[in-house]
């Protein structure tokens, strides 16, 4: 357990929030909350740390990752998934027994990376199947115990080997969401599953049982995932779940026509369903500057980190955040904060934080570099440099502060 929050003050900062210019100021935080942005701050008996002109962000969100999957810290395991989606599900699912995971310690290794990489808050989908059971659920909750005062973990009920496919799938869902998991997955209604009003049934369904969000994996391309981004809109719009409704990698949105992006993603909009884009491989990237034109939210996540899936990944989001905005081809600077934005505040719109970010009464998550501007910052990847979470240092220069 950390120690209790003191206030703090951080002088010379230059806080960066979405469309706003970048000055000089000090930030002032009390009982883990911001409670001053502004100029000659002053506040005794508070804690002051001179920040000498570092770029202030807010906290990272990484909305997509799978932290029961990962072998963070364990021994070297070459790659034997292959290249297919079916392929690399019976990978992982036949080895986890030989490997040992789900891994607490991985896992916990894996968010203390995130953590000193500035990351505040993580959505992590947890592989839900008869073989496994909830066993990644507890193996992931143990983790971010250990680390509750430095990350807020969100967990997805995530039928991985398919849904309404696989007998006993939908009852462990259940389970799940009835031991307090917060969010329902899905994959490919269509192409993996093979019944998409089936599955969207289901997920909705429990949705609507537990309270819980939804957050759908579609892999399909080209016109079968365009037509199912319209079923799962009008289901959204039907059930009343704006803003609780989120399609993960979303890959046929990067490759359809550009008069087709431009529809969903207004269609998207209007209904309150977000997208989330991981830049994986060489599959297509959710266009930021379509979403951006559209008001529709996007969000960012490193999805597999040194797992079965992929031996890749660091878990820093700001290397994330780079090679999104690298693979969209965004160049101007304001092009380039799109990026920054979908991996902070687009985030927090998809976990629905509503006291995030840097302005007063928001939660004091934040992080610094030393970057002569934000677009800099992300091409460049520097150092974090401090990282506060809920008005506490928790990590300085890459370690944990204890």
């Amino acid at each position: 357990m950390l120690r209790n929050v003191s206030d703090l003050l951080l002088r010379n900062g230059r806080p960066w929030s979405p469309g706003q210019p970048v000055g000089t100021a000090d930030i002032l935080i009390r009982d883990g909350r911001i409670e001053q942005i502004g100029a000659g701050l002053t506040a005794p008996g508070a804690r002051a740390v001179d920040l000498e002109g570092a770029l202030v962000l807010p906290g990272f969100v990484d909305t997509h990752c799978h932290l029961d999957k990962t072998l963070w810290g364990g021994p070297w395991v070459p790659n034997t998934g292959g290249r297919s989606l079916a392929g690399r599900i019976a990978n992982g699912e036949g080895r986890r027994a030989e490997l040992g995971i789900p891994d607490a310690d991985y896992s916990a290794g894996l968010l203390e990376t995130m953590v000193t990489g500035g990351t505040a808050y993580v959505r992590s989908h947890i592989d839900i199947d008869p073989s496994v059971g909830l066993a990644g659920v507890e193996a992931v909750r143990a983790a971010a115990d250990r680390h509750r005062d430095r990350v807020d973990v969100e967990l997805v009920a995530f039928p991985q080997g398919g849904l309404v496919s696989r007998p006993g799938v939908t009852d462990l869902l259940a389970a799940a969401l009835a031991d307090g998991v917060e969010v329902v997955g899905g994959i490919d209604p269509a192409g993996f599953d093979g019944d998409p009003a089936g599955q969207l049934d289901v997920i909705f369904g429990l949705a609507e049982r537990f309270g819980a969000k939804i957050d759908i994996h579609l892999h399909d391309p080209g016109n079968l995932g365009a037509w199912e981004f319209d079923l799962i809109i009008e289901r959204t719009r039907a059930a009343g779940l704006a803003g609780r409704v989120t399609i993960s990698h979303a890959y046929a949105m990067g490759a359809l026509p550009p008069a087709e992006q431009q529809r969903i993603a207004e269609s998207s909009a209007e209904a309150g369903v977000a997208m989330v884009t991981c830049a994986v491989g060489d599959a297509p990237v959710v266009p930021l500057r379509v979403m951006h034109a559209a008001g529709a939210t996007l969000a960012l996540g490193n999805d597999g980190i040194r797992d079965l899936w992929t031996p890749y990944g660091d878990g820093d989001m700001l290397r994330r955040i780079s090679t999104v905005a690298f693979r969209d081809r965004l160049l101007a600077d304001e092009e380039i904060e799109l990026a920054l934005a979908a991996g902070t505040h687009g985030g927090a719109k998809v976990l629905g934080l509503t006291d995030y970010g840097l302005r007063p009464g928001a939660r004091a998550d934040l992080l610094t570099v030393q970057a002569p501007a934000p677009a800099a910052a992300v091409v460049g990847v520097p150092v974090r440099g401090l990282v506060v979470k809920g008005g506490r240092v928790v990590a300085r220069d890459g370690r944990l502060v204890e």
